[in-house]
Parts: structure tokens; C-alpha cells; sequence
């Protein structure tokens, strides 16, 4: 008879072995995502305090091994020792974005900030090495408190707490920076600035679900607008002030490397509430206003833009601003005929505020409105596109539902025939499907509610029906719609009160490394397999997910397979199941682990 709890013996009875495995997958995936590395200084009071909430136990040995009786589909059954192993890049590539990296952009022009916008590099200058933490890279801390604390580690620039000192942006305070909420424009803090709009902008009835925060600094109102329910997608030049992006994301924040210069922004028409420049430096009535119709592009209609800081209110504050006054005085009036050609209408002036809403259509607008309607049918092709100085045709009545109501609401795209292909019962299905898929991915990876993971993306969305279904106050997910994917849904999943953004995978994200706890991709290599490598796709990957971050993969067995092998060389753990419908399904699901390794570390650990 064999003895009792010894794995090794042939004679172990199999079901038993079946669930032991699955326990353990379970276990592996609660535990791992809840332990949080301190590698700054482990007796901090702040981290102390948070684990102390923590409501778990740690086991000491985290080291994970796919056995392959634990294994769905098809397996690959080559040795390891064939293997593609990926070493670490030089630890100069520690803050690498390949799109946005400084010295290639200064090879490109400086005018109307081309020079900030994407440039990626050809195939022969890509990396294919991994990105490496900093020494003593931390977890970040749980939201709420990450907005407001930071592990110094994760981010080590003081700049801004010299250069933006006075005005509260953040502040250094021995292992971590603090964010007290305040800005440029809002000196009594985010939250009062945020209560001055909201006397005109409705923003407690659920009306106003989605911000878009231009020069958006540390992104302070995009981590205080979600009290109000509100989700912003902050955008900030790369490195104008260093390493904004990368704060407003390790704090928790939604935020994109951009900027408003010579493209069009990667976002459908008519699909945000809201629109935001507090002091954001855009020469808004340049180019006859061409940044403006860019704005009114991507308002919905019925939608709000805020401007705050120069010139408005110029006679009160030119010098303080140290600008001449006539000089001010000619920006603003240009600002009020490009709004007047919009047909937008101001709704209030106060101090240095301004406050516009977009009408529901162009209708009722100007003869010479009229005249310069872009002529383009295709307003939401817009990647790599050239911005232009015409103005949009609304879309849609902005009569939408209120948040959360519209989140599982058909939206009006849908019922109204705008979407090629996609039903009323088409989207209800969807939206059934992906709340079952979610509940199944809860079963393994049983953390996903918990808090652990704050910044998700979803690499191929669809419809939005993944975020949809994980919808929670303590999380925020990217919906990514890949360019060679049905543009349209892309305004489907605004109008839900999701964010979303337009990407090609075979080129880098314009985000940090390490800005995502927790990468979805749904079918997302079979899409790409005839458009780059799964390869290039996957280091893309392991260079925005956090260490100890998760990724779930669902694709067809076959697929997963190379996928599998490919990451078993980045220093990730994985293990693949079957559909929730059982194994006759030839769809799979890949769950894996990025390892926890810092630059100068050889080895990799899990603990």
C-alpha cells in the first residue's frame, strides 16, 4: 500500500493527484498575487500598515512547476535544454519605452511636437532581452492608498519635488513619495477644484463617465475624479516633466505617454463625456484651431471641455504669468471663435476656469460650420492618421444612459444598426458569455476581486464585455482594440463608460515598464499570426507587466502550446486548463506568472 502523502509513489490513486493539483493551482495563484515584495525597506510603517489588512498567509516557498498530468490540451513535450532562453537588457533600459524613446525623438521635428509623438524602432534595433526592475522594486500599495503613496523604488526621480515643490504635485518622504493632491491649478487640492466643476458638470448623476486629461502632470484630477465615479485617461508628453506618466500609473491611475501634435488621437469619435487642460501648455487657438476639432472629434455629443490656466482670466493674471497682455488677450479670443465655429456653449467662467458643452449636433450649428464638416467617412480610422483641421460630424444624439446603467445597457451604436455585424442579441450574448468566462477565471485565479490587481488590460476587447463583467471600484481596465480588429467597437465600449485605446501589437504600447498588474489577451495571437511574431508580441508584454503580475491567455490548445513555450524562457510560471465547458472544447486558457527579478539579479524568485 502506498504511504499516505508521498507524491512520488506510482501507486498514488490519480483522482486524488488530479485535485491535489488543482488545489495547489489555486493556492499558487492566491498566494502569489497577495505577497508583496519590500525590497526598500521591509519594516516600513506604511507597508506594515497594509499588511497588516492583508487577510492571508504567505507560504515560504513560492516556486511553481507545470507537471504536465496537471495540464490541459495538447502538450509540447520538447526538453527544456531546447529552450529559447531571454536575458536581462542592460539595466540602462530599466525606464525603456521603445515608441517614445528620448534620443530617437529628437532626430524628428520639433514642430507642432512631432517630435513627442510615437516613433518606433525598425525591426533591426528592437530588443530581445527583458526589461528588468529596479533594485528594491516594490508592489505598489492597494488602492485607495496608492494614490497618495508611491515606493520611492519603483519610480527614484525627485525632480518634481523640487521643480513642482510649491505646488503640491508630490513630495519625498524617506522609502516612498507622497501625492497630496494638489496642481498647478488647484492649490486648494484636487478635490475642491473637482467640486467647482462639478457646479456645473453633472457629475453625480452618472451622466459624465469618462474623462479625457490632456498634459495631465501626475494625473492628481484623474486619481480624484474617481470618487465621483468617473474614469480619465490621462495623457502626458514623455519626460516633459520626468516620469509623469510612470507616477500617475504606479499610483493607479489610467494614463497614456501622448501628446496633441501632428496625429489624431487613437480614440474613436463622439466617445468621451468630458474633455480637460489644466495649464496643459497646448496652443489651443493655433493651426485655426485645429487642436480643438481634434477635442470635438473625440467629445460625445453633449459633452464638456474644461480649460483651465492661461489665457483665461488674462486681465486679472498676465503678470503674474509674466506674458504680455495684448499677446494673452489675442490667444483667448481665438479660443472663442474656434468654440463658436464648434458650436460648442459656454456655460461658465470663473477665476482662470472655463467650462464649454458641446451642442447634440451639428445641425444647429453655423453656415460656416458647415463649410468645413470633414469630408471623411471613415472618422474612426485614425491610427498613424494625419490630424485634420475640419470638424467631425456628431454622432449619436448624446442622449446616453447614466453610468452604471449603460454598462450593460445595448448601447445606442448597436441598436441602431451602426455597428457592422453586431446584433442586439449578438451583444447580449457576448456580454453573457464573458461574465461566464469571468466567474471561471475567478475559480483558478481567486484574487481577481480582491484588490491585487488595480491596472488590467485587455489586449483584444471587443466589445468591452471583459471589463463589463470584472466592473469594480477597485480596478480599471485598458481595452485595447488592436487596428487590424473591427474599429467600431471601440465607440461601443465608451458608450458602455469603459476606456478604451487603439493599438497595433506588433509595435510598443505607449506606456512604462511595469505599469500592469494583470494582461488579458482573448485570441489574440491567432489574430497577429500572420501580422508579426508572437515573440515580439510577448516581450511587449513582459516589459508593461508588473513583476509578479498575471496574465490570462485564451486561444485555441495549438496556439497556447508556442505561447507556452516562448514564456517559459522570460522567467514566467504557467499553466494551462480547459475551457469551463470541459475538454472537448478546443479552446484552452493559459494562466502565467511573471517571476518577481530586479536588474543585477541572475536568478528569479517567488518569494
Amino acid at each position: 500500500m502506498a504511504t499516505k502523502g508521498n507524491p512520488g509513489d506510482n501507486r498514488t490513486n490519480k483522482s486524488s493527484m488530479y485535485l491535489l493539483i488543482i488545489i495547489g493551482l489555486c493556492t499558487f495563484f492566491y498566494v502569489l498575487g497577495l505577497w508583496q515584495h519590500s525590497g526598500f525597506g521591509k519594516g516600513d510603517r506604511i507597508a506594515v500598515e497594509i499588511t497588516k489588512q492583508t487577510d492571508c498567509s504567505v507560504l515560504s516557498d513560492l516556486t511553481y512547476e507545470t507537471h504536465q498530468d496537471g495540464d490541459a490540451g495538447t502538450l509540447d513535450n520538447s526538453s527544456d535544454a531546447e529552450l529559447k532562453e531571454f536575458k536581462p537588457c542592460d539595466d540602462r533600459y530599466i525606464d525603456y519605452t521603445p515608441c517614445h524613446d528620448q534620443t530617437r525623438a529628437m532626430t524628428f521635428p520639433r514642430e507642432s511636437m512631432n517630435y513627442r509623438e510615437r516613433h518606433c524602432p525598425p525591426q533591426e534595433e528592437k530588443l530581445y532581452c527583458l526589461i528588468a526592475a529596479p533594485r528594491g522594486y516594490a508592489t505598489p500599495f492597494p488602492w485607495p492608498q496608492s494614490r497618495d503613496y508611491v515606493p520611492y523604488a519603483n519610480a527614484p526621480y525627485k525632480s518634481l519635488t523640487v521643480e513642482k515643490a510649491v505646488q503640491n504635485w508630490i513630495q519625498y518622504e524617506g522609502n516612498v513619495f507622497r501625492f497630496p493632491g494638489g496642481g498647478t491649478q488647484f492649490p486648494q487640492g484636487a478635490d475642491a477644484y473637482i467640486d467647482e466643476l462639478a457646479s456645473v458638470i453633472p457629475f453625480d448623476n452618472g451622466m459624465v463617465r469618462t474623462a479625457l486629461d490632456t498634459g495631465c502632470g501626475v494625473a492628481s484630477f484623474g486619481a480624484y475624479l474617481f470618487k465621483k465615479n468617473v474614469i480619465a485617461m490621462s495623457i502626458a508628453p514623455r519626460d516633459s516633466h520626468e516620469a509623469q506618466v510612470q507616477f500617475a500609473l504606479e499610483r493607479g491611475v489610467p494614463a497614456i505617454i501622448g501628446v496633441i501634435g501632428t496625429i489624431m488621437l487613437p480614440f474613436p469619435s463622439g466617445s468621451f463625456d468630458m474633455a480637460h487642460c489644466s495649464r496643459c501648455l497646448i496652443p489651443w487657438g493655433a493651426n485655426d484651431g485645429m487642436y480643438m476639432k481634434e477635442v470635438d472629434r473625440v467629445l460625445r455629443p453633449g459633452g464638456y471641455w474644461v480649460l483651465s490656466g492661461p489665457p483665461i482670466n488674462w486681465k486679472t493674471n498676465y503678470q503674474a504669468w509674466q506674458r504680455p497682455s495684448d499677446e494673452l488677450e489675442e490667444e483667448q479670443r481665438k479660443i472663442e471663435d474656434v468654440a463658436k465655429l464648434l458650436c460648442w456653449e459656454k456655460k461658465h467662467e470663473k477665476g482662470e476656469i472655463a467650462i464649454w458643452q458641446k451642442r447634440a449636433n451639428n445641425d444647429e450649428c453655423s453656415e460656416d460650420t458647415q463649410s468645413t464638416i470633414c469630408q471623411s467617412t471613415t472618422a474612426d480610422d485614425v491610427w498613424y492618421k494625419k490630424m485634420e483641421n475640419c470638424i467631425t460630424p456628431s454622432k449619436g444624439s448624446g442622449l446616453w444612459k447614466p453610468f452604471p446603467e449603460r454598462l450593460n445597457a445595448v448601447p445606442s451604436r448597436i441598436s441602431s444598426g451602426s455597428v457592422p455585424g453586431v446584433s442586439v442579441e449578438v451583444f447580449e450574448k457576448d456580454n453573457r458569455l464573458w461574465k461566464k468566462h469571468v466567474n471561471a477565471y475567478k475559480r483558478v485565479n481567486k484574487i481577481l476581486e480582491s484588490g491585487r490587481y488595480r491596472n488590467i488590460m485587455d489586449m483584444n476587447a471587443g466589445l468591452g464585455s471583459f471589463a463589463a463583467a470584472l466592473d469594480s471600484p477597485k480596478l480599471w481596465v485598458m481595452n485595447v482594440l488592436p487596428t487590424i480588429a473591427e474599429k467600431t467597437n471601440l465607440g461601443v465600449i465608451f458608450e458602455r463608460g469603459l476606456i478604451g485605446i487603439y493599438h497595433d501589437w506588433c509595435e510598443a504600447f505607449s506606456t512604462y515598464p511595469r505599469t500592469y498588474d494583470l494582461i488579458h489577451a482573448n485570441g489574440l495571437f491567432s489574430l497577429y499570426k500572420n501580422e508579426c511574431s508572437a515573440e515580439d508580441i510577448l516581450l511587449e508584454m513582459d516589459r508593461i507587466l508588473r513583476p509578479e503580475g498575471a496574465v490570462i491567455f485564451r486561444d485555441q490548445a495549438e496556439v497556447l502550446v508556442k505561447v507556452r513555450r516562448i514564456v517559459k524562457g522570460m522567467r514566467w510560471n504557467t499553466r494551462m486548463v480547459d475551457h469551463e465547458d470541459g475538454p472537448p472544447i478546443s479552446e484552452k486558457v493559459l494562466f502565467a506568472v511573471k517571476r518577481y527579478w530586479v536588474a543585477g539579479d541572475n536568478t528569479t524568485s517567488s518569494n
